[in-house]
């Protein structure tokens, strides 16, 4: 990074599942999967984090890890009216406090914390699927969009751990702008 801009912000939760709930018709139900909300996370370059779902399957490599900033959730809970949402039934990898994440679409960040540092790439928008209007509530579906959080891919190996950490952006990042949606839209011009 030529230029950096460092935030504080908070590992919240660490999902890591082998198996997907959310396949099929929802009138179908979620399937039952072992889902660990884990105090630390290995992760492994170019193959996501270890035990996961997306672990080593070449069709997600480059979003192998999903980020996501809990005041997204937040707030669609608030504009829906409902109850503070369980965090992890979006099912996103990195639950974080204080981080603005759709400026890194494109960009190589790192995570700092405990256990050092992970570098990532800010792959893409995490796109909340129909699932999320029968886990969260009626309407969270289009609420997510432009907020399901962050795709990834790891370019460096190393742990993450719940709690206080450092994003370290060659951007830079406003944290109150997390809750908010964006949507990047393509170019128009050849």
């Amino acid at each position: 990074m030529t230029q950096e801009f460092r935030y504080e912000v908070e590992i919240l939760h660490l999902l890591v599942s082998p198996g997907h709930a959310y396949f099929g018709r929802a009138r179908d139900g979620a399937a039952e999967v072992a889902t660990v909300d884990a105090d630390r996370a290995e992760v492994v370059a170019g193959k996501g984090i270890v035990g996961d779902r997306f672990f080593g399957k070449a069709a997600h490599m480059d979003a192998a890890v999903t980020l996501f900033a809990i005041e997204s959730l937040e707030a669609i809970a608030a504009e829906l009216g409902a109850a503070p949402f369980d965090p992890l039934l979006p099912r996103r990898n990195v639950v974080l406090r204080g981080a603005e994440l759709t400026p890194l679409i494109g960009h190589d960040f790192v995570l700092e914390g405990a256990g050092g540092g992970v570098t990532l790439h800010g792959g893409r928008h995490a796109h909340p699927c129909a699932w999320m209007d029968r886990v969260l509530a009626p309407g969270a579906h289009p609420a997510m969009r432009g907020r399901g959080g962050l795709r990834c891919r790891p370019l460096s190996s190393g742990t993450l751990h719940r709690g206080p950490a450092v994003l370290v952006s060659p951007v830079p990042l406003d944290p109150a702008r997390a809750p908010v949606a964006s949507v990047l839209r393509p170019s128009r011009l050849p």
